[in-house]
């Protein structure tokens, strides 16, 4: 039986007892898109696929070095840090890069839990956006650095100097991608496997920097296929003596990395893409550009789920491919929100703002919830952009955060966050992301060293 054609809790104890194995791979992702998992013994995952299986919420309650959280009601020491409910989902199966024919399925937590759980935070939307007659879609496509590095040698140089595998900027080369055909075989060869598939893939802008662009799905899988991407994209490295890094932005030298996301929505009832109007201007329907209006009007309130660590907004500087206002335009790349033109096929939204450090469950939650909130209220998206964004002023209301910390705020206060994504995970994450502010100001960096050591 293969990986792919398991879709029921029997499919899975089959593929299971078919290739006889002894244990399965179980992981879920925390605030911050880490999956964090385990190896399973056959009789526990059996028992765990009939009634599910606990699984400690700190990982709910820590950050991305495994520190606790000081400031969040829904886990803490105040709790204990009990176990929390947890469900495999076994439509989620996968086959493991290298692991001769061990599987790993995607789990989900349950319970209280679900209401701060990133993948039951999409898919609440999702169900929102049923209640509303539509199904979502997306693809996601991501920038990373490939150094010729390992683990233990990046910290030895204190993450300074590292050599990157290729040098220079050799964007869409053919050079590199045929001298190092190598590596970008495994990687193709990897998102078949494990069922992320790509759809297209070279070299980008600087040095060692790759861009994949994962294929259409329905949102839910493409949020799955791009959170295992990246997981799996920095394990096939280090296999390799090499390290992957999805950091927004890892050197002033260089533009940043996106995680850029392309959405668009079906109509329930006929099947067709919501978003074309053969007859209207740009094609775009009505739907579309209430769409577009809510994804404009709350980008700012949201922006800490797209933007959501304190190096997201070393990204966000003019001139480097990084939006930093909320604006809009028809291919124009220099604004947040790309609207892509087309055929009833193509026809769609690119959310440029998106960026490669971003969970991708929370990441296409904000992208979706804000759309959808357009539609609701019949929203109108202010002047499209002609030409340079970087160059023009811009509304009050279009100006995003500029720091994680105001960015947290903006997300605690909305009321239309709180309506969409639930109060519980507003407070929560909200939370999480003023903790990553207050880690960083407890340390003193480089430049701060440099600028005022002797002279101040």
């Amino acid at each position: 039986m293969e990986a792919r054609e398991v879709k029921t809790a029997e499919d899975a104890k089959r593929i299971v007892e078919e290739r006889k194995l002894t244990h399965v791979k179980v992981g879920l992702f925390d605030n911050d898109g880490v999956m964090r998992g385990k190896y399973m013994s056959k009789d526990k995952f059996f028992s765990s696929l009939d009634g599910g299986f606990a699984f400690c919420d700190v990982v709910l309650g820590w950050d991305v070095k495994d520190q606790l959280y000081d400031n969040v009601k829904f886990t803490g020491w105040h709790t204990g840090y009990p176990d929390a409910p947890a469900r495999i989902l076994p439509e989620t199966c996968r086959d493991v890069l290298d692991e001769d024919g061990m599987v790993m399925f995607i789990a989900e937590f349950a319970g209280a839990a679900e209401a701060v759980c990133p993948r039951a935070t999409l898919r609440r939307v999702l169900d929102k956006a049923s209640d509303m007659g539509f199904d979502a879609f997306a693809a996601l496509e991501y920038e990373f650095f490939i150094f010729d590095e390992t683990p233990h040698s990046a910290r030895d140089k204190g993450f300074r100097n590292l050599k990157t595998i290729t040098p220079d900027w050799f964007g869409y080369s053919m050079i590199r991608n045929s001298t190092y055909s190598g590596l970008y075989k495994a990687i193709l060869a990897m998102s078949e496997s494990m069922d992320f598939p790509i759809e297209g893939i070279h070299s980008e802008t600087g040095p060692g920097v790759i861009e994949a662009a994962l294929a259409y799905d329905s949102a839910l899988n493409a949020a799955d296929k791009a959170a295992l991407f990246k997981t799996y994209m920095k394990v096939l490295a280090q296999k390799n003596d090499m390290m992957a890094t999805f950091m927004a932005k890892w050197s002033n030298d260089y533009p940043g990395q996106s995680g850029h996301i392309h959405v668009s929505l079906r109509d329930k009832q006929t099947g067709k893409n919501a978003f074309y109007a053969p007859d209207a201007e740009l094609n775009m329907s009505d739907i579309q550009r209430h769409f577009l209006a809510g994804q404009q009007r709350l980008m700012p309130q949201f922006l800490c789920m797209i933007a959501p660590s304190i190096n997201s907004y070393s990204r966000m500087i003019p001139g480097f491919w990084a939006p930093t206002d909320a604006t809009w335009g028809v291919e124009n790349r220099t604004t947040s929100l790309r609207v892509i033109p087309g055929s009833e096929k193509s026809q769609r939204i690119e959310y440029r703002l998106g960026a490669a450090d971003a969970n991708p469950y929370l990441a296409l939650a904000a992208a979706l919830a804000s759309g959808l909130y357009g539609i609701e209220n019949k929203l109108e998206p202010y002047d499209r952009i002609i030409g340079n964004a970087y160059e023009m002023e811009h509304p009050e209301e279009l100006q995003l955060p500029r720091t994680l910390w105001e960015a947290a705020q903006s997300l605690k206060q909305s009321e239309a966050a709180k309506s969409l994504l639930g109060e519980a995970f507003v407070e929560h994450f909200a939370a999480s992301r003023e903790w990553e502010e207050r880690e960083f100001r407890k340390h003193v960096t480089d430049w701060e060293l440099d600028r005022y050591f002797e002279i101040i």
